[in-house]
C-alpha cells in the first residue's frame, strides 16, 4: 500500500528498500556539465515529481557520480532534529510534518539517507507557508544560500527547481541564479508510471531514454517508466489534531 500510516509501517517500507539495485546511465557531457555547476557555484538544482519511487535512488546516484556529501531537500526544517535524530538510531519518525502525504518524504528517500550517510542534509521549507508563492520560493533560496558551505545537491518539486521566471512566479531556481547565474538545473523527464501525492496518481508520459543527459541544452534524467512510492500519510483530522490546527 503506498500511503502507510503509522510509524511501523514506515519503518518496515524503508527497511525493505533496496537502494544498490538501481543503476542510472549517465552521459559524460551531461555529468561535466553538472559538475561545472558544482565548481563554479557550489549548486546543483534537481527538479522532481513528488511521490516517484525512484527520486531517491537519482540523487543517490548523481551523488555518487559527483562525489557529493552535501543535500538540500524540500522539507519542513522544523524536521532537522528528527531527521537527526532518525539518522543516528532509527527514531524521530513520530512528529506529524512527516506524515502529510504529498510525496516529498518517502520510504525511499529515508532508506537513501541512512544509506548515504554519514551526509549533510539542509532541509530548506520553512516552518508556515504565507499563501505567497514566490515569496516561499524566495526564502526558500535564502535558505539554500545560507547553508552553503560546500557543493550541494539541492532538491524540490520540478516547479520550484526553473532558472526562470514561470506562470507561478519567481521560483527558487531563479532565485538562485541571480546570485550564482552560472548554477544549473536538472529536470526529472518522466514517461509512464504511478506516484504518490496525497493519493495513488498515474502518468501516461513518453521519456525518450533512461539516465542523464543533455537534451535541447537542458540536463535531464530520464525515467520513461517508474513507480510509486511509498509515502508516510496521516489522517487529515489526525494531522491536524497533531499540529494543533483542529478546533
Amino acid at each position: 500500500m503506498p500511503g502507510v500510516s503509522t510509524v511501523d509501517e514506515l519503518t518496515r517500507a524503508v527497511a525493505e528498500f533496496a537502494t544498490d539495485e538501481y543503476e542510472l546511465p549517465i552521459e559524460e557531457p551531461a555529468l561535466e556539465r553538472a559538475a561545472r555547476s558544482l565548481e563554479e557555484t557550489g549548486l546543483l538544482l534537481l527538479g522532481e515529481l513528488h511521490g516517484v519511487r525512484e527520486n531517491p535512488l537519482v540523487v543517490m546516484r548523481l551523488m555518487d557520480a559527483l562525489g557529493l556529501r552535501s543535500l538540500a531537500l524540500e522539507w519542513s526544517r522544523n524536521l532537522e532534529p528528527h531527521l537527526a535524530a532518525y539518522l543516528d538510531g532509527g527514531g524521530g519518525l513520530d512528529h506529524p510534518l512527516w506524515w502529510t502525504g504529498d510525496g516529498r518524504i518517502t520510504a525511499g528517500h529515508l532508506a537513501v539517507l541512512k544509506a548515504m550517510s554519514p551526509v549533510k542534509v539542509t532541509l530548506f521549507d520553512g516552518a508556515v507557508f504565507t499563501g505567497d508563492w514566490s515569496q516561499r520560493d524566495a526564502a526558500m533560496a535564502q535558505r539554500v544560500l545560507a547553508a552553503h558551505e560546500e557543493p550541494t545537491l539541492v532538491v524540490a518539486g520540478n516547479a520550484h527547481t526553473p532558472t526562470s521566471a514561470s506562470d507561478l512566479g519567481l521560483p527558487m531556481g531563479a532565485c538562485l541564479a541571480s546570485a550564482r547565474p552560472a548554477v544549473r538545473s536538472i529536470t526529472i523527464d518522466y514517461g509512464t508510471g504511478s506516484f504518490y501525492n496525497t493519493a495513488s496518481r498515474r502518468v501516461r508520459g513518453y521519456s525518450a531514454a533512461a539516465g542523464l543527459r543533455v537534451a535541447d541544452g537542458d540536463l535531464v534524467v530520464g525515467l520513461p517508466e517508474f513507480g510509486e512510492a511509498v509515502v508516510p500519510h496521516m489522517p487529515v483530522e489526525l494531522l491536524e489534531q497533531r499540529l494543533g490546527l483542529g478546533s
